[in-house]
């Protein structure tokens, strides 16, 4: 096996193929409060983020470094776009998820369920069909730090699937935290990570695989345990590997969950993103910065 610096922790041999022993981690912004939601505009050139706390979407380019894109920002966090290029964002303080229209208007795709407001949508993602899957966890009701304290109105944490014609259903209700979540490349596998143990010891901190067809969603087994906190942010790259995040960095898993390697990063890890000129390019947000990094694999 190549040697590798000691920001890269390859643990199978596969992990050579993906990441390149002499590519660098680069921290290309600092000075945040709790960095989410990464999503690369390749239109504009630019990365969208959230930090939480400090209510605010920012923005980042090569050419122009970071500026605010959007204050306040309803303590956003999760965020991506749908096929017609359009920002979906996960609003903990609105308690709602928001799409931006390309006149810069707002468009609430939800925000009640069964007669309740929903926790605090925290990470999105949309399907070919037209679908946004997101998941609602009780982050942002939690205290005042990345939104509002409240009492929850939903009896459980769900993921949630808003078809294209508006309708909102629970397609899963069995976590005690779901948190970020992403398809494979077929879009025949949804991956959730179980954040629970950020508050219960008890819950595994553990990427659960679910079969997809459709609104139709079975399974629910254990893909992979994440070895270091728990698994927030995580995206698929073009051969199906998971990149997920984690309390040391970024672990890469196989289609069949074995652990690939690491990307260690000295901030702990919220989410992630793929992008840049050439689609390979993770984003990473980390605590109170951003990174990159450029791996031999585009993002799904």
């Amino acid at each position: 096996m190549k040697p590798y610096p000691e920001h890269l922790l390859p643990i199978d041999g596969r992990f050579a193929d993906l990441v390149h022993p002499m590519t660098r981690l680069e921290r290309i912004v600092e000075g945040c409060t709790w960095t989410e939601g990464p999503v690369w505009f390749g239109d504009h050139r630019c990365l969208i983020f959230s930090d939480i706390p400090s209510d605010r979407m920012l923005r980042w380019s090569e050419a122009e470094g970071t500026s605010v894109f959007r204050a306040p920002s309803g303590y956003a966090n999760g965020n991506t776009r749908d096929g017609a290029g359009r920002l979906i964002s996960c609003r903990h303080g609105m308690r709602d998820v928001a799409r931006t229209e390309h006149d810069g208007s707002i468009t609430i795709l939800a925000r009640d369920f069964g007669g309740g407001r929903l926790n605090s949508p925290n990470d999105v993602t949309t399907s070919r069909d037209g679908a946004v899957w997101f998941t609602d966890p009780s982050y942002g009701i939690l205290s005042n730090f990345e939104g509002y304290r409240a009492e929850p109105e939903q009896e459980a944490r769900n993921v949630f699937r808003i078809a294209p014609d508006g309708t909102l259903g629970a397609v899963i209700q069995d976590f005690a935290q779901p948190n970020g979540l992403c398809f494979s490349p077929d879009e025949r596998v949804l991956y959730v990570a179980e954040s629970g143990s950020s508050h219960d010891a008890d819950v595994p901190s553990v990427i659960r695989r679910f079969d997809v067809e459709g609104a139709r969603v079975a399974g629910g087994e254990i893909f992979a345990e994440i070895d270091t906190g728990f698994p927030d942010g995580m995206r698929c790259d073009v051969h199906g590997n998971l990149w997920s995040s984690a309390w040391d960095g970024v672990h890469c898993l196989s289609p069949e969950g074995d652990l690939l390697g690491k990307i260690l990063v000295p901030e702990r890890v919220s989410n992630l993103c793929f992008g840049g000129p050439r689609g390979n390019t993770i984003f990473i947000t980390a605590t109170r910065s951003v990174y990159r990094i450029v791996v031999e694999v585009t993002g799904a």
